[in-house]
């Protein structure tokens, strides 16, 4: 059961939403004071507001840029300015949706919906992303490959490029193993490409650059004459 906060000071209004609101299922919560409206917005869990614009004590444009500053509950803004100005003033403070009074009580649920099965849509693909994460460590980095973000240990994340990145990946994949030049050509930049196996060293040269603590030994260590790796403990080889 959807719970809504309807912040509405016309209270005839009011009590008619309320009523067919809970008629089609939905717990509520109704505000007729601005301030008192966003006390109940940002202390308990919404999940939608219908939010009128004008209010006494604080009106409804403040109520959604604070609401909006916290929480990301939808809000559909009701009101009787139907101006374009209103409307785009309406969305940029945080609005999702805009109705205009009067209104039918049929388009308000069907706005209503439309929020809350968008709101859905988003968690669930949400979880999916949660669920396909997954973490690499690698000495001090933390790679988060469904993201393709990768920390260092204080917690700076460090910009690598697509190829940087698969570059990376490659090598950490294939640790304490060397993985020759052509092998990461062929990974990274595709069997069919033309570029020549010096590409491959400079964007090794990008990578250490981005990834390795200055001062000390290399994350990627160079194999002469064959390729490069990654493994566990330090050396000196380069």
């Amino acid at each position: 059961m959807a719970k809504i906060l309807i912040i509405e000071d016309e209270k005839n209004l009011a009590r008619f939403v309320e009523l067919e609101l809970q008629h089609e299922n939905y717990e509520t919560v109704v505000e007729n004071n601005g301030r008192k409206g966003l006390d109940d917005a940002l202390s308990q869990d919404f999940d939608a507001i219908l939010l009128d614009l004008m209010l006494p004590d604080l009106n409804g444009l403040e109520i959604a840029r604070r609401v909006r500053q916290v929480k990301t509950t939808p809000i559909i803004m009701m009101t009787a300015r139907d101006s374009v100005i209103d409307r785009v003033s309406g969305l940029d403070h945080g609005a999702d949706d805009y109705i205009v009074k009067p209104f039918a009580i049929e388009e308000l649920l069907a706005r209503l919906r439309a929020v809350l099965r968008r709101v859905k849509i988003e968690k669930d693909a949400s979880k999916v992303t949660v669920a396909k994460q997954k973490i690499v460590k690698f000495k001090d980095l933390t790679i988060e490959t469904a993201n393709r973000i990768v920390h260092r240990g204080d917690g700076k994340a460090i910009d690598l490029t697509k190829r940087e990145y698969n570059l990376l990946m490659t090598l950490i994949e294939n640790k304490n193993n060397v993985v020759s030049r052509d092998q990461l050509l062929n990974k990274i930049w595709g069997p069919e490409s033309n570029i020549e196996t010096n590409v491959v060293e400079v964007y090794v040269r990008y990578l250490r650059n981005k990834i390795d603590v200055p001062g000390q030994p290399s994350y990627i260590k160079t194999v002469r004459g064959t390729g490069y790796m990654v493994r566990d403990e330090d050396d000196d080889q380069e």
